[in-house]
């Protein structure tokens, strides 16, 4: 295993990456217009809005309504999410989705979609992958409450309208702005009541952790389902905001759609759980892990988060469980690459620790 530079580093890096765009724009000439994930099809509708350079326009993606109903509702439905809003810059895109079923927006297939999709307004659209967000009405809201907190690595903020959250947990929204709006009347599915419950949770949330989970709850008086575009506002909350790829803090909870890498963190394959939880801290070269749930933790490392010539430390309940120095190499870059084609989630170095205290007690003794 070669130990890189950091220019070294640099350099591989740019060449991994332009490699990637290229193979990228052979292969994925056709998804303009539509995404293909095993046997699910996507079709989507994209405008763009403004004249910023490339590299540097705002992506907005918008989930339509309907769900379990015809296919021609659906079509409708997304005909009416095109036109739904303006923006000033940037892509604004309208997918339809791949179904016709009361979950639309938060089935498994769906994660990897928008995957797909970001990637390619990266790639063709010169999208700023830290300036995309996500928006939805109705069943669309509903896929918003369920999708960001899962994916909150993927989205700058989220905006959820007219929705209702299922069995979602807002725990990893912790580094994602959300707002939500819902009518005062709107009470099909108690979405009024919810909505207020979900406002409740968030504000405890921040409460106990003042660095994260930013929020704004409108309950629009005298609406109902419809709110006669006042949620529009959300549109312009949520630009005020750019992802941070690599935050301080992560709090990564497992919904019933799992994954195994979230922002700097990362789950061996064969140990990931639903509703199990991870959360890791980083204050300059020192890291802290808290989970009950996974033996193995693995951290992913650059030079944006630490100074990756100087020994880090990791840490859990005060017990050291690495110390030393992560060396950059190709490796971690090219898997950094294969799990997600993300300029700004591009990984150098890798460690892999135990976090099975008592397992590692019992070895020592």
């Amino acid at each position: 295993m070669t130990h890189l530079t950091k220019s070294e580093c640099d350099n591989c890096v740019d060449v991994l990456w332009n490699n990637y765009i290229d193979t990228a724009k052979k292969e994925r000439e056709q998804e303009n217009s539509v995404i293909n994930y095993q046997d699910a099809v996507m079709p989507i509708w994209f405008e763009t809005f403004g004249s910023k350079p490339f590299g540097e326009k705002s992506l907005f993606i918008s989930l339509h309504g309907g769900g379990n109903t015809t296919p021609s509702e659906n079509d409708q439905q997304w005909e009416n999410q095109k036109k739904l809003y303006t923006i000033e810059e940037g892509v604004y895109l309208a997918p339809r989705a791949p179904g016709n079923t009361w979950d639309l927006w938060h089935r498994p297939e769906i994660d990897h979609m928008f995957d797909r999709i970001i990637e390619n307004m990266i790639i063709f659209e010169g999208v700023n992958p830290n300036k995309v967000y996500l928006t939805g009405y109705s069943a669309g809201g509903d896929g918003v409450y369920k999708l960001v907190p899962r994916t909150a690595d993927r989205w700058a903020a989220a905006d959820m309208n007219a929705g209702h959250p299922n069995d979602a947990s807002p725990l990893g929204l912790r580094n994602t702005p959300f707002t939500i709006h819902v009518g005062a009347k709107d009470s099909a599915f108690n979405r009024n009541k919810v909505a207020q419950e979900w406002g409740e949770k968030l504000e405890k949330l921040q409460n106990e952790d003042p660095n994260g989970y930013i929020h704004l709850v409108k309950i629009h008086d005298g609406k109902e389902h419809w709110m006669d575009g006042e949620e529009k506002t959300a549109l312009n909350w949520m630009t005020q905001y750019t992802r941070n790829p690599t935050p301080d803090r992560v709090v990564w909870w497992q919904d019933v759609v799992t994954h195994d890498r979230f922002y700097w963190l990362e789950i061996p394959k064969d140990q990931i759980r639903e509703h199990t939880k991870v959360t890791a801290t980083r204050d300059g070269q020192n890291f802290d892990i808290q989970t009950n749930d996974y033996k193995n933790v693995t951290i992913l490392l650059n030079d944006t988060m630490v100074d990756m010539d100087s020994p880090i430390k990791i840490t859990m309940e005060e017990k050291i469980l690495f110390e030393g120095i992560v060396p950059r190499t190709i490796g971690a870059i090219a898997r950094s690459l294969k799990r997600h084609g993300d300029p700004c989630l591009i990984f150098t170095g890798e460690v892999t620790v135990c976090t099975d205290i008592q397992e590692d007690q019992r070895k020592e003794s």
